[in-house]
């Protein structure tokens, strides 16, 4: 139930805006003074402040300021008479999210409080989204809070105290190199160095002198001595990504390092040993690899030790407003003087929850980024993304798929069946949430989901 607090210097007219507000379904506090409405905003949780504009002592502009100082995002709404709607158009510009004039009816003021309040529902799930998402769904800097992310979660912290070679696996953008840092940011080894190297990035010439060091001399440009990755990391941890990439030589090489745990550096013939865990990545099934003749299975089954699969994101829907918004926290900086995002438009939840993400977590986090860059206002709508994001996902409905028999009210009930499913989905459940999604009232979505015998979870 959320709660109103009303701020009057008339007792009787806190008491009658208290008994329309209770009958709707809200609970009210009443303050008659600005002081007092202060003393209780420290002490309750408000959803919305609804104020008088002329009171003695501290007036409707005084206490919005300080009610802002408190919660910047508490909507508040000044009620005035006609001879202060300069000072209500000045608590609009300080941010009071409007004003409505005495006298006005019951149904207008209702309205007013509603629109009100869903404004700070959404930045309440927000805040709770972000906070979720820097604790109990995050670990490092993963992030999720579907069964196929805390199922990697649960892996990870089992596997992380070990010394045992890692292989993970996933599409590119899922986030293989976060899941190999939390890996060596919770073993024994945290303090030591964390090495990464991208073996798709560089020629066979040059990697195997990046991974294993050159002596002086040893080829044309070289003129001191390097150590490679493996010695840099000696006591810590070593992150191969794209290992589906390395090459046949290479391939012999590593294995050679796995077995022995010693190396010698090209052109050199001093046997260096290091101490150091393995971790490895690829989007490629290694598997395949091996039985293509791609990839030697003798190194597939010195890596694949212990193995983690991270999910593609449109198999774990569930995190995408979680995701959402965990990257408008990160993005906040390059708002620079810009209003501060409060979160996304449902319309732009629906796009989201329809895309599938071929880019995955990598793909949603460009989108977002450059839609807190051109979004004007405080809300992510559908204008502020990527044209060919919008372009590539097909909103129509496909009349080829209809049979040519099909009744006009069967159709129309199964696309609101399937729409109402997708919307409870999107909720993670919540009625009032969905009903807003599809823009219709909470009441009428209950009497849809028993007309259809569907349960709010389903």
């Amino acid at each position: 139930m959320e709660t109103i607090l009303i701020v009057d210097d008339e007792k009787n007219y806190t008491l009658i805006l208290s008994a329309v507000l209770e009958e709707e379904g809200f609970e009210t506090l009443s303050a008659n003074s600005g002081a007092e409405a202060i003393d209780m905003l420290k002490q309750a949780d408000i959803d919305l402040v609804l104020t008088d504009m002329k009171m003695p002592g501290m007036d409707g502009i005084a206490l919005l300021e300080q009610i802002k100082t408190l919660d910047a995002d508490i909507p508040v709404i000044m009620m005035t008479a006609h001879g202060t709607i300069d000072k209500a158009v000045e608590a609009m510009q300080k941010g009071a999210y409007t004003y409505i004039l005495k006298p006005f009816d019951n149904e207008r003021l209702i309205l007013y409080v509603n629109k009100a309040l869903a404004v700070f529902r959404v930045i309440k799930e927000n805040r709770q989204l972000r906070h979720d998402a820097a604790s109990r769904y995050s670990f490092g800097n993963l992030i999720g809070k579907s069964k196929p992310m805390q199922d990697v979660f649960d892996t990870i912290r089992r596997l992380a105290p070990s010394p045992a070679t890692v292989l993970i696996e996933g599409e590119s953008g899922t986030g293989k190199e976060l899941a190999a840092r939390a890996i060596h940011f919770n073993s024994q080894r945290r303090d030591r160095p964390f090495i990464a190297v991208n073996c798709a990035a560089l020629a066979e010439s040059l990697l195997e002198s990046e991974l294993f060091g050159h002596e002086k001399g040893a080829f044309t440009g070289a003129i001191a001595t390097k150590k490679g990755r493996f010695e840099l990391a000696d006591g810590g941890t070593l992150f191969l990504d794209e290992i589906g990439e390395l090459p046949p030589s290479i391939q012999v090489k590593l294995l050679r390092v796995l077995q022995e745990k010693t190396f010698e550096r090209v052109g050199g013939v001093k046997s260096i040993a290091v101490d150091i865990r393995l971790l490895a990545a690829t989007n490629k099934h290694l598997e395949q690899e091996v039985k293509a003749g791609r990839f030697r299975e003798d190194l597939f089954y010195r890596l694949n030790v212990v193995h983690v699969t991270l999910p593609p994101l449109r198999r774990r829907q569930e995190d995408i407003r979680l995701l959402a918004a965990h990257f408008i926290a990160k993005f906040a900086p390059v708002r620079g003087s810009a209003p501060a995002v409060k979160g996304i438009d449902p319309e732009v939840e629906r796009l989201f929850f329809k895309y599938e993400w071929p880019g995955n977590v990598r793909e949603l986090e460009n989108v977002i980024e450059r839609a807190m860059v051109l979004c004007p206002g405080d809300t992510v709508r559908v204008t502020d993304l990527p044209t060919g994001f919008r372009n590539s996902i097909d909103n129509a409905l496909h009349m080829e798929q209809i049979p040519a028999d099909a009744k006009l009210y069967e159709t129309l009930t199964m696309v609101e069946i399937m729409m109402i499913k997708r919307a409870l989905k999107m909720a993670g459940g919540v009625q009032s949430h969905a009903a807003d999604i599809l823009g219709i009232a909470k009441s009428g979505l209950s009497q849809k989901l028993k007309k259809y015998d569907l349960e709010a979870g389903s």
